[in-house]
């Protein structure tokens, strides 16, 4: 399988930059603390679906999870970044890319 041919892991590549973008919203102060682990996270996302896509199906449903984990993670350091008043909003992209994360590990349950 080609990840590259993937849906979400080109929406979780259009989700980094748009993170990226972000990011310049935040203070200074924020360099090496929520912005850095946010930097992490996002990145996680494609970079876990590209490394699970050449495994076996049951190795490539537990990467499928580890970036939904790290979705989520992201989803949570961008809420508290919404309370400190460093951003507006959570990209609303965020949610289409856990329906289809959701939707990629149901079609890889085992039968």
């Amino acid at each position: 399988m080609n990840y590259k041919n993937l849906i979400v892991w080109q929406k979780s590549m259009d989700l980094v930059i748009e993170i990226y973008d972000l990011l310049n919203q935040f203070p200074k102060v924020e360099e090496y603390a929520l912005k850095d682990q946010i930097r992490r996270c996002v990145v996680s996302i494609p970079s876990n679906l590209a490394e699970g896509s050449s495994r076996d199906k049951k190795e490539f449903r537990y990467y499928v999870k580890i970036a939904l984990g790290s979705l989520y993670e992201l989803n949570t350091q961008l809420e508290i970044a919404c309370r400190l008043n460093y951003i507006k909003e959570i990209p609303k992209s965020i949610f289409l890319i856990e329906k289809m994360l959701k939707s990629l590990l149901k079609s890889l349950k085992d039968e």
